[in-house]
């Protein structure tokens, strides 16, 4: 069994996911507010209670391991590394960055749309992270080089220039949403929308609803283990692209 957990912003996921039947069995969402530390493990718990599954049976654990808020990261690499001490049986641990997670779901989508992913994360003070999903990397591990930040005008700037199709996913501020919404060429996935308004739906109906980032990493991850990819071997750090403040 699989667990997935993406703890590195205030909008947190966990999953589980039977690698045997390739299929994901359960997964919660909510927003934690930086109560990481308090609700992340007794929530992993109720969900392997309610799916009536014991702790010994996870073989892989998968995690984000941002950017996102400090405390957010370091409490879900510490939480991983914390359970796999505690296991039986050694896990296979998996790190992901955050923005790859984000659009791992929908460069498929949007390729046959003749569009480009831009995964998408609010910084806080109006800052956002953001890189360009390549098309033909199905195991993209974006580093440090990739990544791009800047205020809301920056971005849209970027989009501004970019000749493509481009939809825009993740956690996307209202400002964000208002500016972007006037080039004709930009579709936005707000994930942290409560209901997909049709402002904001990806084209062909495609959309999202809140909650499926953390069964987006848990399939994510399978991926990168069946491939026996670099992530399989990297040890667990955290992707800060600026020192804390």
């Amino acid at each position: 069994m699989l667990l997935a957990l993406d703890l590195a912003t205030s909008i947190c996921t966990i999953a589980l996911f039977d690698p045997a039947r390739d299929r994901p069995l359960a997964e919660q969402v909510w927003q934690a507010r930086r109560r990481q530390t308090e609700e992340a493990l007794p929530a992993v718990a109720e969900m392997l209670a309610r799916v009536e599954r014991c702790i010994d049976a996870i073989r892989i654990i998968a995690v984000t391991t941002g950017p996102g808020s400090f405390t957010g990261v370091r409490i879900g690499i510490s939480a991983v590394k914390g359970m796999a001490m505690g296991l039986p049986e050694p896990p296979q641990l998996i790190g992901l960055p955050l923005l790859s997670v984000t659009a791992a779901r929908f460069v498929s989508l949007a390729a046959a749309d003749g569009a480009v992913v831009w995964p998408t994360l609010q910084a806080g003070r109006g800052r956002f992270n953001w890189a360009i999903a390549p098309s033909d990397d199905p195991l993209w591990l974006p580093n440090i080089a990739e990544h791009r930040a800047g205020q809301t005008a920056t971005l849209i700037q970027a989009l501004r220039e970019q000749e493509r199709p481009v939809w825009l996913v993740g956690e996307l501020s209202e400002p964000l949403l208002q500016a972007a919404q006037l080039l004709p060429h930009v579709h936005c996935i707000d994930l942290a929308a409560d209901v997909d308004s049709p402002d904001c739906a990806a084209p062909n109906g495609i959309g999202d609803a809140p909650g499926t980032r953390g069964g987006g990493l848990a399939q994510l991850a399978m991926r990168h283990w069946r491939a026996a990819s670099p992530a399989l071997t990297k040890s667990l750090k955290p992707l800060y692209l600026r020192p804390p403040q």
